[in-house]
């Protein structure tokens, strides 16, 4: 009787949907970590996604790609990051020769999937991007070619986010900025997260007049390495974090066993066994560094969700707000890697100096310990295929037509960001387009529509969620997760190295602490039969 009354609420709301079709909202955080919002037991500021949940619903279980342009690719198309090529990362591809001139590898979309700006924009939609773009640089992979009315992007995977330094060899001082397949400098007075909410509501403003719906892509850079944030943000976290790691980290987790989030409870994953030291193997001058970079990535988050604010402010005050689907996700997990001193090395301009750290000129990541903190309960961190790796939060605020059915509600199903291009045609009544569009072949939507679960239904999947990347691979099939995966050590050959697979019952244990393979080696078998066919679907080397 429940179903059939969900179903009948579902065919009301999809016939007051079509009336008006909704907006539709996509923001994009950059490597932030599962708790680092208040809502999902952090202790940052965060007023404005904490209201944004309790309007809406949360989800406890959304899955991303272990790193950003995958991610994004699986969010254009609709489909495995594998088969529209991203089945790595372009900034990798110089160190593993094995897969350049592969199909599916390419490092930026290869045109062979669907463009969901494209879809939407054919279906009558404004669309816009403002931020992180990193899915191609030539002039047919600019975001005008694939379907936005409107993009100011960020070509790179990471940049300052304050005016470059000028004269720096820095990799992240050299960034290349577009505004609509042209390229631009930026100003003085940049900030990222400050420009790219200006520029989308500039735009969402100019197309306000035209009557039709938008959908608009919020693609921050926030709180990705480099750690920059206003003076005034910085300084409101001073001392926040003198406790350190571990008591951060018990703090969180206290607060998620009573968020809801885990009804069944969660045990923590203990710290990764890498050379970065506890906090107690730290003298006092080093837990002062540790300190400041975590205030700063605090202050990121902060000014973050004032900038999202503004947005959402902004849709309030044109009447746009009601109507508007708002979904809010990270593009990966938190980032432990140490980019500024591999890929992207400070120089003579670089000034690393406590006193200088946010600031600009510095160039300072967080480290693998504060990412163990922001991916609680998790284990892993960006990069991996732990649950710490690729599970984001995920904030959805559904249009005024559905509005009540999930207020302050935790949905509990899996999603994937594969299924949000299905999910946007799901609610804006757009027929899925099958294998072709323009007279062109694609390859077919693979996602699912996750509205049925934010209507209090369960989703029903013909495939299991599986992923690989760097040669970390995992899949699962309900509760169960087998997973291949452990912390990078930076080297080319970590890229690419074999590692032992574990298994996990996720329903009993989502900070994966108990391998159960001896236990149930019938389980992993029956996994390892479904990988197989899934490395054989997307066109993975070892399926050769």
């Amino acid at each position: 009787m429940l179903r059939i009354m969900v179903v009948s609420l579902a065919l009301w709301c999809g016939a007051a949907l079509a009336e008006s079709r909704p907006n539709i909202l996509l923001i994009m955080a950059d490597d932030l970590g599962f708790s680092d919002l208040g809502s999902y037991g952090g202790e940052i500021d965060t007023p404005n996604l904490d209201e944004l949940a309790e309007q809406g619903l949360r989800m406890s279980s959304f899955y991303t790609a272990p790193t950003c342009s995958p991610t994004r690719s699986m969010v254009m198309t609709g489909t495995d990051n594998h088969l529209v090529g991203l089945g790595t990362m372009e900034e990798v591809l110089p160190f593993l020769p094995a897969l350049q001139g592969r199909p599916g590898y390419e490092g930026h979309l290869n045109g062979r999937g669907h463009s969901l700006a494209a879809l939407l924009r054919e279906a009558g939609y404004n669309t816009y991007l403002s931020g992180k773009w990193h899915l191609g640089r030539a002039p047919e992979q600019d975001p005008l070619q694939l379907g936005f009315d409107r993009a100011f992007a960020l070509l790179d995977g990471g940049a300052s986010h304050f005016q470059p330094v000028p004269g720096s060899q820095v990799r992240v001082e050299k960034p290349t900025y577009r505004e609509d397949g042209r390229t631009v400098e930026v100003e003085g007075t940049f900030f990222s997260s400050d420009f790219y909410t200006d520029k989308l509501i500039g735009y969402l403003e100019e197309g306000r007049a035209s009557g039709k719906p938008f959908f608009a892509w919020a693609a921050y850079t926030a709180p990705h390495w480099p750690l920059h944030a206003p003076a005034d943000y910085i300084a409101k976290y001073q001392g926040r974090y003198d406790a350190g790691y571990e008591a951060i980290r018990e703090q969180r987790l206290a607060r998620l066993r009573d968020s809801g989030l885990f009804p069944g409870g969660v045990s923590a994953a203990k710290p990764a066994q890498v050379p970065s030291p506890l906090w107690d193997q730290l003298s006092e001058q080093e837990r002062a560094l540790q300190a400041r970079k975590m205030e700063v990535y605090a202050a990121m988050v902060d000014h973050l969700d004032m900038n999202i604010g503004r947005l959402l402010d902004y849709l309030k005050r044109s009447n746009q707000y009601d109507n508007t689907l708002i979904l809010f996700v990270s593009d990966n997990g938190a980032a432990g890697e140490d980019h500024a001193r591999g890929y992207s090395p400070g120089d003579a301009l670089t000034d690393d100096s406590l006193a200088n750290i946010g600031r600009r000129g510095s160039n300072i990541n967080y480290g693998f310990r504060w990412a163990e903190v922001s991916a609680t309960p998790f284990s892993l961190v960006k990069g991996t295929t732990g649950e710490g790796g690729i599970s984001s939060p995920a904030i959805v605020k559904l249009p005024a037509a559905l509005q009540g059915l999930a207020a302050g509600q935790i949905v509990h199903e899996t999603g994937r960001v594969d299924d949000l291009l299905p999910t946007f045609l799901d609610l804006a009544g757009i027929a899925d387009p099958g294998d072709r569009f323009a007279g062109e072949r694609k390859q077919p939507i693979t996602g699912i529509s996750l509205l049925p679960a934010w209507l209090g239904q369960s989703l029903q999947r013909s495939r299991p969620l599986a992923g690989e990347m760097f040669g970390q691979t995992y899949i699962r099939i309900d509760d169960w997760k087998l997973r291949a995966a452990s912390v990078p050590d930076s080297s080319p050959a970590s890229l690419s190295a074999p590692r032992q697979g574990q298994l996990f019952n996720l329903r009993q244990d989502r900070g994966e602490t108990r391998d159960l393979s001896g236990e149930f080696p019938h389980k992993v078998a029956e996994l390892k039969q479904a990988w197989e066919q899934y490395a054989r679907w997307a066109g993975l080397p070892e399926a050769d």
